[in-house]
C-alpha cells in the first residue's frame, strides 16, 4: 500500500549510523501495518463517511511526518514548479486512492480490497511498457502480467458471472490500485533526481493531499452528529501508523536494503489483510479468494523480474 513516490534523493547513511532494529523486523512491522490498514478503513467507515475517513487519515499521517521533519530540522521544498508536481502526486498517490478504497469498503469486504491492492505491480508493469522507454518487455514479465490478471479473474469468480460481488465497489478498489503506478510514473518523470530529501518531499505531498481533502470533504459530507470512538481510533491508527510511520519505515528499508527488497512487502499485505478480515471482522472467504490471490502475487512477482546481465 505504498503511499508516496520513491524519488531516491536522500543522502547516504553515515558510515557510523546503525539502525536500532534489524531490517527484517522493520520489514515485518511494515507488512503488518499495511496489511491491517484495510481492516482499519472498514472500521472507520462504520462511523464516518469515506471522505472523512480519508481526511482524518491524512491529518494524522501529515502530523507524524511534520514531527519527523521538526526533529531532523528539515524544511518543505521550494519552487512553484515543484509544488505543482507535488500537487498532482498528492492527488494520484494519496487523495484519490485513499478515498476510493474507503468508498469501496462500504460495499466490499476488506479482504477483497487488500487483494485488489496487490494488483498495483501488474498495473505498473502494463503502464511502464508504454510510458517508460527504459522498461523493455520480456517474455517472463509479459507472462507474469497475464498470470496476474488471470488471478484477478479468479478472485472475482469471472466464470460465475461475478456473482456475490459488488461491481462498483470492486471497480473502485481496482481503480485505486491503478492510481498508484500512474502516480509513480508521473513522479518518476517530473520529480526524480530533484536533490531534495524524501522526508521533505513526502511531508509536502501529504500536506497537499490533506488540503485537497479539506476542500472536498465539506462539499460531500455533513459534520458528524456524534463522535464514534472506535471508528475514530481506527482512523487515528490508520493515519499515524499506516500513513505516517509506515512511510518512515519504508524509506529506511529502501535506504538500507534497496527498493527491490523493500517492495517485497507488497506480497505480504494481501495475506495479512485477508487473515485479519476473516479472523477479526468475521468476513466470509470463498475458495476463489485465496487461490486467486496466490496467482495474483505470483504474476506480480514475475513482472518484477529483471533480466540477468551478461558477465
Amino acid at each position: 500500500m505504498t503511499t508516496v513516490a520513491a524519488t531516491r534523493t536522500e543522502s547516504p547513511t553515515a558510515p557510523h549510523t546503525r539502525p536500532r532494529l534489524d531490517w527484517r523486523l522493520r520489514f515485518g512491522a511494515l507488512s503488518l501495518i499495511w496489511g491491517f490498514s484495510f481492516l482499519l478503513i472498514k472500521v472507520g467507515t462504520d462511523g464516518y463517511a469515506p471522505f472523512q475517513v480519508t481526511l482524518g487519515r491524512l491529518v494524522f499521517g501529515t502530523a507524524v511526518l511534520a514531527a519527523a521533519m521538526a526533529v531532523k530540522r528539515e524544511r518543505l521544498p521550494r519552487g512553484a514548479r515543484t509544488w505543482g508536481h507535488l500537487t498532482v502526486a498528492a492527488f494520484l498517490l494519496n487523495a484519490l486512492p485513499f478515498s476510493l478504497f474507503a468508498y469501496a469498503e462500504l460495499t466490499i469486504p476488506s479482504t477483497l480490497a487488500g487483494i485488489c491492492n496487490a494488483t498495483s505491480p501488474l498495473w505498473g508493469m502494463a503502464l511502464s511498457l508504454v510510458a517508460l522507454s527504459e522498461d523493455r518487455p520480456t517474455r517472463l514479465r509479459v507472462a507474469g502480467l497475464g498470470l496476474g490478471f488471470l488471478g484477478v479473474l479468479t478472485v472475482l469468480g469471472a466464470w460465475q458471472g461475478f456473482s456475490g460481488l459488488d461491481a462498483t465497489g470492486t471497480a473502485m478498489a481496482l481503480l485505486a490500485s491503478l492510481s498508484y503506478p500512474v502516480g509513480w510514473i508521473y513522479v518518476r518523470r517530473t520529480l526524480a533526481g530533484s536533490g531534495r530529501s524524501h522526508l521533505s518531499m513526502t511531508g509536502a505531498q501529504l500536506l497537499l493531499a490533506t488540503v485537497q481533502l479539506a476542500f472536498v470533504t465539506p462539499l460531500f459530507t455533513d459534520f458528524p452528529a456524534h463522535v464514534s470512538l472506535v471508528p475514530l481510533l481506527a482512523i487515528a491508527a490508520l493515519g499515524t501508523l499506516g500513513t505516517g510511520l509506515a512511510v518512515l519505515i519504508q524509506y529506511g528499508l529502501v535506504a538500507e536494503v534497496g527498493p527491490t527488497t523493500a517492495q517485497m512487502v507488497t506480497y505480504f499485505i494481501p495475506v495479512i489483510a485477508t487473515a485479519s478480515g476473516v479472523a477479526i471482522l468475521g468476513e466470509s472467504l470463498r475458495w476463489t479468494t485465496p487461490v486467486g490471490a496466490v496467482i495474483v502475487l505470483a504474476g506480480a512477482a514475475l513482472t518484477q523480474a529483471r533480466p540477468k546481465r551478461g558477465a
